[in-house]
């Protein structure tokens, strides 16, 4: 459902995109991560789990929704080429050498661009460069 509901709206805002310098796929992954956020917080009011505040720590499933989103949010944020490694090594799977030719660069470089992404993703994910 909220993958339809993705496309449906990419569909619909399609005409009002706008280029800003960054790939078309961190606009989708932004809608995804806004659908899944909208979806959670949807369910929650419909049905929640006691009478007492919301607390997202109390619900293991709203909490992995909201990292989820969260990530989506800082690898949206990531220079681009670390961007575009991370998305085409864990959302497309490539390896690190089909990574390397498609960007024209070394393995070695890949590897280095990964790292850093992946440390500066987990930097911002444990709050330390916020």
């Amino acid at each position: 459902d909220v993958t339809s509901e993705v496309f449906y709206k990419a569909l619909a805002n399609l005409k009002t995109y706008e280029w800003r310098g960054v790939p078309f796929a961190a606009w989708l992954l932004r809608i995804a991560a806004n659908a899944v956020i909208d979806r959670a917080q949807r369910a929650f009011r419909e049905h929640p789990l006691t009478d007492e505040p919301h607390d997202p720590r109390a619900n293991p499933d709203m909490r992995a929704i909201e990292h989820r989103a969260r990530l989506f949010r800082l690898v949206a944020q990531l220079p681009e080429v670390q961007r575009r490694v991370v998305h085409e090594r864990f959302v497309d799977q490539r390896s690190i050498r089909e990574i390397a030719e498609r960007l024209g660069k070394s393995e070695g470089a890949i590897k280095q661009l990964q790292l850093r992404a992946l440390e500066r993703l987990r930097e911002q994910l444990e709050g330390r460069h916020a």
